[in-house]
């Protein structure tokens, strides 16, 4: 499954897997907003890699958990959905709005498979200091380059690459913000 091959979504193998997620997920939502110290007790169950000083604010979702990686002081807002099927690997300082949407699985185009619950997924990697808009939607097998930026409400459908101000559905490049530039003024 992690590795890209065709599987099974209703494979009875994996229920233990979602059960212990859908436990975790049910404590963690289940916090206060204020009470940040018992949701950082629990992410490092939930997750696979959690960095210091990392925040996700309630509701959150995704299936197992343990193939999401979150580098350090990154921000993830209200009502995130990470459907991680494939590794998730979100780096440092990286901000997402809310009810922003990553999914690594995707479904055969042929009717057939798709209603035999067959499935594939990509991983998806978003680098270090990216920041995504509100209600964002990043499809399987995209990497997002660092410090990119990602327009409210779109919807990436292939790679961006650093430095990038996309927008759009599909998300598109717009610019490429020059650094240098922007520090000095």
């Amino acid at each position: 499954m992690a590795g890209g091959e065709p599987y099974l979504a209703s494979d009875p193998s994996l229920r233990p897997y979602r059960k212990r997620c859908e436990s975790l997920l049910d404590r963690f939502n289940a916090t206060a907003l204020a009470d940040q110290p018992a949701r950082d007790a629990i992410l490092p169950e939930l997750l696979g890699a959690v960095g210091a000083g990392v925040r996700i604010v309630p509701r959150f979702l995704c299936e197992f958990g343990f193939f999401i990686e979150i580098g350090e002081r990154s921000r993830i807002n209200f009502d995130a959905v990470l459907l991680d099927c494939a590794p998730i690997v979100i780096g440092s300082d990286v901000r997402m709005g809310p009810r922003c949407q990553l999914y690594t699985a995707d479904h055969p185009h042929g009717a057939a498979l798709r209603h035999g619950m067959w499935e594939s997924a990509k991983p998806i990697r978003i680098e270090d200091g990216v920041w995504l808009g509100g209600g964002v939607t990043v499809l399987p097998g995209v990497t997002i380059g660092a410090d990119a930026v990602v327009g409210a409400g779109s919807v990436v459908t292939g790679d961006l690459p650093a430095n990038a101000v996309a927008v759009g559905n599909p998300a598109r490049v717009v610019r490429l913000v020059d650094q240098d530039a922007e520090r000095a003024s």
